[in-house]
């Protein structure tokens, strides 16, 4: 009589957990905003200069509001998944 071994059924998992890849979502989600913040500037007329593309939000707060966004996602990253008591 031989015993045939059922092959274990062997979970996918991915290198991150579900939170992680919600966070990492969100971080990309405040980059985009940052760069839309970014865009526009453009005069009507090329022969004019537009002082808009020196406004506060275009040099200040887009690059902020994205650095912030790429620090957000190293910490997507780094964080540690929160561990269950059945582990």
């Amino acid at each position: 009589m031989s015993k045939k071994n059922k092959p274990e059924e062997k979970k996918s998992e991915f290198a991150l957990g579900k939170e992680n890849y919600t966070l990492l979502i969100i971080g990309f989600a405040i980059i985009v905003i940052g760069f839309l913040l970014m865009i526009g500037g453009k005069a009507d007329n090329p022969d004019e200069f537009n002082e808009a593309i020196f406004s506060f939000r275009r040099i200040t707060l887009a690059p902020i509001i994205v650095l912030f966004g790429f620090i957000f996602e190293i910490y997507a990253i780094m964080k540690k998944p929160k561990e269950t008591e059945d582990q």
